[in-house]
Formats: structure tokens, C-alpha cells, sequence
């Protein structure tokens, strides 16, 4: 078969079949069609605002944050009006994405930054500005005192307003799974051989940079700057932990050693975590043992508002009732009338120094049923009882103790079933102080969604 010869000299002059077509009279016009202009901005296109509902959540979330008092995260700010430097981001923006992200029980900050880019109403929140994960970290595990001062005025507001009493206060802990694993717990030996091959590492680390530094022709490249200072960093960070596990481990077995003189039982050899030095092997509600914190809430039982946290190591409640009340007579200057807690927290050093401060003790009596089988009268007064702790026994067998006890469960433990439900079970962050800060987040987010919603009733009552 031979193909035609075609004139490539000419071809260039030939018209186009588009030409052709509409150089011959009978052949079909060119269709018009609307398609895809993908380079241009719509005119219509709707906004951030108009694409969330006018009664999004979210809308009141940044309207309770824009009203509390920030000035101590803006008393920081570097970046003034007249003055160079890169705008800051606004704090008001960082605390209502985690007080949102706590609502619904997102606690990864990289979680929180990925949906900040995917979901609308936290993308609302930001209007544009950039977060990332480090910023917001940043932000949520540092500056504790400014996490105290806004607990305090946001229950503040609402004592001021009558919505809080702080006359009667209930007071629950519960087990917080730590940052830390298990096998991370290492006796006094296991923690020095440790701590030498860290001491090791940092030097080797400085050795090969030294070495990376040295001009040598031909040389391939090494680490980045980067890379290097990542590592070392690391390095350190491990070898300080390290350290303060061993600080942590000694504190922990001389408590050991004082308790086994008092018992009369052997002492256990301590153990401290490299991962989390300041955590503890404590008992959970399943019955296993894990590291994790304790975390103590304080809650009016008038209008369930937190008003005292703390977050300790201590596996029991026993001594926890008098710090907790000098803590809520510091933040508000008020001393509870009654304090309510469960048996743990019915110790008679806790009753006499409670009573001592002004405050009456509603808590259950140990071994009740027991005695009763027995034959005994258990709120009789006892031998060696003061006068403090024979009142609290006699005063918790009236039915009027037993209505103000029952106040308890219906506070404290509702309050430690709501931050469970918010995603509390796990801390996010490491060491006795920022954990100190998650607790505040949480007791932060629980009062003003409660608050919320006493100022509606008060306002319907008033209407």
C-alpha cells in the first residue's frame, strides 16, 4: 500500500478545520458551552461566616471566650502598634480552638491542628489566621498561673452574679492514666546504668559534630543543622529526665522506708519512670495498676460549678479535703461551711483540720456495717476520738448528714463523669505542672458550659 505525498512546504498555509468550516456556508456553527473557569474567584462565593449556621455552637464558644479576662497572655505580647516585629496570634483564638476541642473530646494537638484546615467550624474559629500543632501546644502546657487567674474569674463572675454560693463544696478525685508506660519504671541501679549511657550519648553527639565540623576535601555531606540540633536536644532531654527520675526514685524510698518504721512491714525497693519521672503506679478503677496522676476537683454542689483543682501523685484521698479548702479560701476568700468527700477522704487528721477551719466534715463512717453486725453503735464516740471526730461520728448518723451526703454523688462524681466524657482519661502532656494545666483546661471548659446555662436560667426566671 503507498501513502499520498503531502506537501509539507504548503501545509503551514492550509486552514485549520475550524477555518474550513466556517469558510464553507453548509457545515454546522461551533457550539457554546459554559464550561469550567477554575483560575477565577467566584463573585458570590459565600463566606466562613455565612456557611455556619447563625446557632452554631462554636458562635457561642467564641462569644463566652471574648469575654473573659486575658490580660495576662496579652500583658506578653512583644508585637505593638509602632513597634516591628510579626503580629502575634490572638490568645483569644488558641483558647477558644481547645476549649472547642474539649468539648468534643479532641486532645492531640496535631489532631486539633489538622482539623483547624478541614473542619468548618474550627475553621470559622480561625478566620484565616495559621495554627500549628506547636503553637497550640505551646500554648495549652505553659503559663499555669494565667490558667489559675482565669479559673478564678470565671468563677468569680459567677459568684458575683449569685449563681455560685460556695457554702457547701464536694470534693472527688479520680485516676488520670499518665504519658508513660509501664516498663519505663526502673530501680536505683537500673537508673544510674541509664544515666551513664546518656551522659555517653551527649558526648558522642558533640564529638561527631565537632567532626561534621571540620573542613576535609571530599568530605561527604552530613547531618543538616537541623538534624543535629534535634538530636542533641533529644539527647539532653533524656539525660535530664533521667536525672530527676533518680531525684524522684530516692524521694519516694525514703517516704518508703519512713511508712515500713511506723507498719512494721518490709519495704519495697522504689521505682521511677524515665518517660514521666513525677508519675506514680497507682491502682484505676479496673483494679489494674498504671502509671497516672491523681486529679482532685471541688465542686459547689449549689450550681455544680469546679471550684478548686489539683493534680498530685498520691495514690490515696486522705490528705487532699484541707489543701483543697485553703485553695478555694485563696482563689474566692471564702471558707466553705460544709465539705462533703467519700470514705477515703474521712481520715481524723482531715476532719480536725478541717473543723479547725471553719468547715463541718460530711463523709461516710469506715467499717459501718461491720460494727453494726457486731452489735456496735458505729457513731458512738470511740476510744482516742477528739472532740472534732466524735461530733463527725455522731453528726453522720442523723438522716439530715445522710440528705447533705447524698449531695456528693450527685456533684463530684457527675463532674469526674463529665471530664471522662470529654475525653479526660489520658494525659496528653508530661510532668506534675502541665498536667496541673490539662486538669484546669477541662474545669476551665465545665464551668462555662455550666455558666452558660445558669445565666439562661436566671434569665428566664427573671423574664
Amino acid at each position: 500500500m503507498t501513502l499520498p505525498q503531502v506537501d509539507l512546504e504548503n501545509l503551514a498555509d492550509s486552514p485549520t478545520p475550524a477555518q474550513a468550516a466556517q469558510s464553507m456556508p453548509s457545515a454546522k456553527p461551533e457550539p457554546r458551552l459554559r464550561s469550567p473557569q477554575r483560575d477565577q474567584v467566584p463573585k458570590d462565593w459565600p463566606t466562613l461566616d455565612r456557611m455556619l449556621e447563625p446557632d452554631h455552637e462554636v458562635r457561642t464558644v467564641w462569644a463566652a471566650v471574648c469575654k473573659l479576662d486575658l490580660s495576662g497572655w496579652f500583658s506578653e505580647i512583644k508585637a505593638v502598634e509602632g513597634h516591628v516585629g510579626r503580629n502575634a496570634t490572638d490568645p483569644r483564638l488558641l483558647l477558644a480552638l481547645w476549649v472547642y476541642a474539649t468539648v468534643k473530646g479532641i486532645g492531640s494537638a496535631r489532631r486539633l491542628d489538622e482539623l483547624c484546615r478541614e473542619w468548618l467550624p474550627l475553621m470559622w474559629l480561625c478566620g484565616g489566621v495559621s495554627v500549628n500543632y506547636g503553637m497550640l501546644n505551646t500554648f495549652r502546657s505553659q503559663g499555669g498561673p494565667k490558667w489559675d487567674d482565669l479559673m478564678t474569674h470565671i468563677v468569680g463572675t459567677l459568684v458575683h452574679a449569685g449563681l455560685v454560693s460556695l457554702e457547701r463544696v464536694a470534693q472527688d478525685g479520680m485516676k488520670v492514666r499518665a504519658s508513660a508506660g509501664t516498663s519505663s519504671f526502673h530501680r536505683q541501679g537500673s537508673l544510674e546504668a541509664a544515666l551513664e549511657a546518656a551522659r555517653q550519648q551527649v558526648e558522642i553527639l558533640k564529638n561527631l559534630a565537632a567532626e561534621e565540623d571540620r573542613p576535609t576535601a571530599g568530605k561527604k555531606p552530613g547531618r543538616t543543622a537541623a538534624q543535629r540540633s534535634a538530636q542533641e536536644r533529644a539527647a539532653r532531654e533524656r539525660q535530664q529526665r533521667i536525672e530527676e527520675a533518680m531525684e524522684q526514685c530516692e524521694e519516694l524510698q525514703r517516704q518508703r522506708e519512713a511508712t515500713a518504721q511506723q507498719s512494721g512491714r518490709k519495704t519495697k525497693e522504689a521505682r521511677a519512670s524515665t518517660t514521666d519521672p513525677e508519675a506514680r503506679s497507682m491502682k484505676m478503677g479496673d483494679g489494674g495498676t498504671r502509671p497516672a496522676y491523681n486529679v482532685q476537683f471541688a465542686t459547689d454542689t449549689a450550681s455544680g460549678v469546679i471550684v478548686g483543682v489539683e493534680v498530685n501523685n498520691e495514690g490515696t484521698d486522705g490528705n487532699q479535703l484541707p489543701p483543697m479548702l485553703d485553695q478555694v479560701e485563696e482563689r474566692y476568700d471564702h471558707m466553705p461551711n460544709e465539705a462533703l468527700g467519700d470514705g477515703g477522704f474521712a481520715t481524723k487528721e482531715t476532719i480536725e483540720q478541717a473543723d479547725a477551719r471553719g468547715c463541718t466534715v460530711y463523709a461516710p463512717l469506715k467499717d459501718q456495717k461491720k460494727q453494726e453486725e457486731q452489735g456496735k453503735d458505729p457513731y458512738a464516740r470511740k476510744r482516742g476520738d477528739s472532740d472534732e471526730v466524735a461530733a463527725w461520728r455522731s453528726r453522720m448518723g442523723t438522716e439530715e448528714a445522710q440528705a447533705i451526703y447524698r449531695l456528693r454523688g450527685q456533684t463530684a462524681e457527675w463532674v469526674n463523669a463529665q471530664s471522662r466524657n470529654r475525653g479526660f482519661r489520658q494525659m496528653p502532656v508530661r510532668g506534675q505542672a502541665r498536667c496541673r494545666i490539662i486538669a484546669l483546661l477541662y474545669a476551665i471548659v465545665h464551668n462555662l458550659v455550666v455558666g452558660e446555662r445558669l445565666r439562661a436560667e436566671a434569665a428566664q426566671k427573671a423574664a
